[in-house]
């Protein structure tokens, strides 16, 4: 592959609530046995991106342990690898990454070591499948200075906090808009993107030099009229998690069967960091019904339309329904726990009730389960 990777995984979102306290966006479980980095990561691996930078800093304790083996993607090899980037303080600069740009600058001297002619640049809170081969051959038809992936989204769906954007007959884009309050179009930007490498390097050491930081607003939209910068459409599955309903929502596609075949089944497939964990143990009294449950559990009672993450115990006499349970979670004995997502770690206590009644409800007990 003639192109180098980099994926962006360090952003804060306030809109994920509760949840962002404990980890990193690209850190957050997904489907039962994934993180939301699996996703970016492996098409990485799958497209024979040889070398790949992640640059992390809000909240990156889980998500660095997460990638403490690069093995898990076959990323261990001796040409290339995987490289995780953290913001540094150096004699020229201390300051955290002040945006994406601003990420890539920093470790500005990766690229300039790097000798693949192109850069494909990825977000790691993004749920899906691409074959960047196909990105990279259809940037190089175009004879494109950026190429962004983009794809329609239904026309009820609310685009206002995406990158809006307008393309003529020839895929050139034309108009690009970052979270417009009334949105012109509903086809929005995924968050790829190929660029040659030279350019991208030129790019973000001008950017630099004008104190602009951001690569959407301050590259893609200010150039967008300078540059030959064009869209290609994704037509399959895509999901990005920036809310605490996108990340229900997306939790809860895994329970579709189509949805299932797609990501466990078809391939190229979807790698992540395996625990060494035993099967799922079903005890009397269990009774499943379309739910996804994770390796190391134990169920003692009736889960309907959930996922389970690992090593979650349930106890006797409880109703889970319409539900996410994050890893190593404790439900004590006659607890009915319905559209809500209950965080890791956490304990919830004996003859307790938690419905999301307005809405998904976050719960987070840090209950001592050992004095229950």
């Amino acid at each position: 592959m003639k192109a180098v990777g980099i994926i962006l995984a360090g952003g804060n979102n306030n809109r994920m609530g509760e949840l962002s306290k404990k980890r990193a966006i690209p850190a957050m479980p997904v489907g039962g046995s994934f993180r939301c980095i699996d996703f970016a990561l492996s098409n990485m691996s799958n497209s024979h991106v040889q070398t790949v930078a992640v640059l992390t800093q809000y909240n990156a304790r889980s998500l660095n342990e997460h990638l403490s083996s690069s093995k898990w993607w076959d990323f261990g090899r001796k040409q290339g690898g995987l490289y995780l980037f953290t913001p540094t303080v150096t004699a020229e600069n201390s300051d955290w990454y002040r945006g994406t740009a601003d990420a890539m600058y920093q470790n500005i001297d990766f690229l300039k070591r790097r000798h693949e002619p192109y850069v494909i640049i990825s977000s790691g809170d993004c749920v899906y499948k691409m074959d960047y081969n196909e990105l990279l051959d259809y940037h190089i038809a175009k004879k494109a200075d950026i190429t962004v992936a983009c794809k329609d989204m239904p026309a009820d769906a609310d685009v206002s906090r995406f990158g809006v954007l307008r393309m003529n007959e020839d895929a050139r884009i034309v108009e690009f808009e970052e979270k417009p309050i009334i949105a012109q179009s509903n086809t929005i930007s995924t968050g790829v993107y190929v660029i040659r490498r030279r350019q991208l390097i030129e790019i973000l050491e001008k950017s630099a030099e004008e104190n602009r930081f951001d690569f959407v607003a301050d590259v893609l939209i200010r150039y967008k009229n300078i540059k030959r910068i064009y869209g290609y459409k994704m037509n399959n599955y895509w999901s990005n998690i920036a809310s605490v309903d996108d990340y229900f929502r997306t939790n809860m596609d895994f329970l579709k069967p189509d949805v299932r075949e797609y990501f466990f089944r078809q391939e190229p497939k979807v790698y992540s960091k395996v625990d060494d964990l035993p099967p799922a143990k079903y005890n009397t009294g269990s009774e499943i019904r379309n739910s996804l449950i994770s390796s190391g559990c134990i169920i003692n009672s009736r889960v309907e339309n959930s996922v389970l993450f690992k090593k979650v115990f349930i106890g006797k006499n409880c109703v889970i329904k319409n539900s996410i349970i994050l890893n190593d979670a404790y439900i004590g004995d006659n607890t009915h726990v319905e559209n809500c997502i209950v965080e890791s770690r956490g304990t919830l206590k004996a003859n307790t009730y938690y419905c999301g009644e307005k809405g998904v409800l976050i719960v987070s007990e840090d209950n001592e389960r050992y004095m229950l």
